[in-house]
């Protein structure tokens, strides 16, 4: 996947992340209008297709360089334009740095085969919802040391099959909740 920044990084990952994304591509087209007597040329960071068959274009740039009246009037046409053909528009500038990192530490555990299915399934039919991610570990652990019982949970979380507040930082006093 194709990205310029940490910053666009940061949000394809948690494009992949979001189980409503079913599409991620990345410098999608290049948009070109005339506005007065100038022809004007964009090309969006990332257009994201959600399963529902909405389909948003990004772009990505640091907050602080919205404050130029030139970036903002050069991001403001591309959003009109999208709108007017009934896309959704958005301009990313970043997210909580505590979910990002909660994240980044779960991409590790996005890929088949990382975890053996088995342990993925075991784990699934093992957790209660509501449980406490320590409780969770020491009961997938059984005579096991608890944090080999840590990457199944790992893997159910980026799945989406479980959820919890990613707000605050993973630690065993996280909620896990059942999502499938």
């Amino acid at each position: 996947m194709v990205y310029e920044s940490r910053l666009e990084l940061a949000r394809l990952l948690l494009a992949d992340f979001d189980p409503a994304v079913r599409g991620i591509f990345a410098q999608p087209c290049r948009l070109v209008v005339r506005i007065g007597d100038r022809v004007r040329h964009h090309v969006p960071d990332f257009l994201l297709v959600k399963g529902s068959g909405t389909v948003r274009v990004v772009n990505v740039k640091p907050a602080v360089r919205l404050q130029d009246p030139k970036i903002a009037e050069a991001l403001e046409w591309p959003g009109k334009l999208v709108e007017r053909h009934g896309w959704e528009y958005e301009i990313w500038s970043g997210a909580d740095r505590v979910l990002l990192e909660n994240v980044r530490f779960l991409a590790a555990y996005r890929r088949p085969g990382i975890v053996p299915e088995s342990e993925v399934e075991e784990a699934w039919q093992q957790v209660t919802d509501g449980d406490l991610m320590a409780v969770a570990e020491r009961r997938l652990a059984g005579d096991r040391p608890v944090h080999e019982a840590r990457p199944p949970l790992m893997a159910l979380l980026w799945s989406g099959r479980l959820t919890t507040d990613l707000s605050r930082p993973l630690s065993g006093e996280s909620v896990l909740r059942r999502c499938a």
